[in-house]
């Protein structure tokens, strides 16, 4: 079964961007995944395919109409896809919800522009709003193309080693030891003695201590959630 992305944008000539290069690219080459793109504009209002106005109660900027957006969103069926809208008030996107979607049949990306979009088309459309970090860009296409990557590498057989996976950030509730290759020396810079020492039981146990010691030091609310896992 194809994962199938649909890109509801005002800047279709954005993508695919970065998601045309190396596996995810060659994974959209072979059908994989699919991309639908859906420009904004044609849904807009007037000769000039209007797509936004001033903001209720005044402010800074412009804002996306709620009309336009809902014509383009019932242009395309979900066939049981999530509606996501990029925006930074929505939800941290986590590994947790990258897997989940992973194993769905493909998602709806709504990418905002200006101060962002009518809350109403939001609420009557059932939109999930999600963040991929705590900053400001000028549109949502960089934020769902993250997405769609977090996602589609997930994908069986995509990224080949599937054991690759398994050690990464996030996908224990910790952040990822150091890893290293030759030389053995860089430097001055020494591989730490125990991968090289061929004892299993050790690098696993160095790998784990490593793990917890930088996510106990970088990631204090990932390290608070891993305590009480294990609790």
């Amino acid at each position: 079964m194809t994962f199938a992305v649909s890109v509801l944008t005002l800047t279709p000539e954005a993508w695919p961007g970065a998601l045309q290069a190396s596996l995810i690219g060659s994974g959209l080459a072979k059908g994989a995944w699919s991309l639908e793109l859906i420009d904004l504009r044609r849904f807009g209002d007037g000769k000039h395919r209007q797509v936004d106005d001033t903001p209720a109660g005044g402010g800074a900027g412009m804002v996306m109409k709620p009309d336009v957006a809902a014509r383009a969103i019932d242009s395309l069926p979900l066939e049981g896809r999530p509606l996501i809208y990029l925006t930074p008030r929505g939800k941290p996107l986590t590994q947790a919800r990258v897997r989940a979607l992973s194993q769905g049949p493909g998602v709806v990306l709504f990418c905002g522009r200006f101060e962002g979009l009518d809350e109403r088309v939001i609420e009557a459309r059932a939109m999930e709003e999600i963040s991929v970090g705590d900053i400001v860009l000028t549109g949502g296409d960089l934020p769902a193309q993250m997405l769609v990557e977090a996602s589609v590498r997930l994908l069986p057989g995509l990224l080949g080693n599937a054991d690759s996976l398994g050690e990464e950030s996030f996908e224990n509730g910790l952040l990822e030891h150091p890893i290293y290759t030759r030389p053995r020396s860089f430097e001055g810079r020494d591989i730490p003695a125990v991968l090289m020492s061929g004892d299993h039981a050790k690098i696993a146990a160095w790998k784990k201590q490593q793990s917890e010691a930088i996510t106990q030091a970088r990631r204090p609310d990932l390290w608070a959630a891993y305590q009480g896992d294990k609790a």
